[in-house]
């Protein structure tokens, strides 16, 4: 095919065996992790853990991308879409709470011949850096239940630097209306587990409190109050990382001033613990 599924409409020629385009990945889905993911937020992991697919490759590219060694380095095992359909239901027998693919979008369409093979029980999350086209999230229409998107930073230079993406905000911003379009109000079981709506995920980074607030002032102007919005200071430096500034950590004051902001809009914020900053929170790409 002649890839258009994400914005960088790269028109890369990708087919079972080749990808030449920005995120460097064939037609075939490659899993770096299949495992219950236990860190997620309460409304996702629960006591039983979110059954979480990472998939190989991105293309956004962040350069302090914390799972660095499997979108740049491009870890993982090639899998068949009868392959991938046995991986979803040996996950969803394992009793998470749901199964959620992370960052999928460059395998849209044999995500969805998979999804065709066997439908989960449980929710669909699609978990994503929120770098995506309108056009392929409503390929995902009917397919997902609950959308974990990112909202990094509105910033055009940002954009540009971390992630030579100075359109990134224009996409974000286009593709959570979506989602919310999608989904609709959340709604959730008798135990606070959600079955259906959006998560918003503001990873914040050092330095960048102004953009971090710029950031919650677009979600109080365009997400309805409802929706979650998750803050979260776990941002640890990787050593492949040489954006100045982004050597350390969140600081609790940074952390405190946007928390803070968050409660002035009156949003429906999800707070994390200081804890969370460390690398055993990082998945273990070495599982088999």
């Amino acid at each position: 095919m002649i890839c258009s599924l994400c914005p960088r409409l790269c028109g890369a020629e990708r087919n079972a065996s080749m990808g030449l385009g920005v995120c460097q990945m064939s037609e075939t889905a490659r899993v770096a992790r299949v495992a219950p993911h236990m860190w997620e937020e309460p409304c996702i992991s629960g006591s039983r853990g979110s059954g979480t697919i990472f998939f190989s490759g991105c293309s956004l590219g962040c350069a302090y991308c914390q799972n660095h060694e499997i979108s740049h380095a491009l870890r993982g095992k090639d899998v068949t879409d009868e392959e991938l359909s046995r991986l979803i239901a040996r996950l969803e027998q394992t009793g998470v709470h749901n199964i959620s693919f992370v960052t999928g979008t460059h395998f849209v369409p044999a995500i969805l011949r998979a999804l065709r093979l066997h439908k989960p029980g449980v929710p669909v999350i699609w978990n994503t850096g929120g770098y995506e086209r309108v056009e392929t999230l409503r390929m995902l229409e009917g397919h997902v239940d609950i959308y974990l998107p990112d909202l990094k930073h509105v910033s055009p230079r940002l954009g540009k630097v971390l992630c030579n993406a100075p359109d990134y905000f224009d996409y974000a911003a286009d593709a959570i209306l979506e989602m919310l379009r999608q989904t609709g109000e959340p709604v959730y079981d008798a135990s606070g587990m959600m079955l259906r709506g959006v998560v918003i995920r503001h990873l914040m980074l050092p330095g960048c409190t102004g953009d971090s607030l710029k950031v919650l002032d677009w979600i109080s102007q365009h997400v309805p109050k409802e929706t979650p919005v998750s803050i979260m200071r776990q941002y640890t430096p990787i050593a492949a990382c040489k954006v100045k500034g982004l050597d350390r950590r969140v600081t609790d004051a940074e952390y405190d001033r946007v928390v803070e902001y968050a409660s002035n809009l009156q949003l429906n914020a999800l707070i994390q613990e200081k804890e969370a900053a460390q690398t055993a929170y990082i998945p273990d790409f070495d599982m088999k």
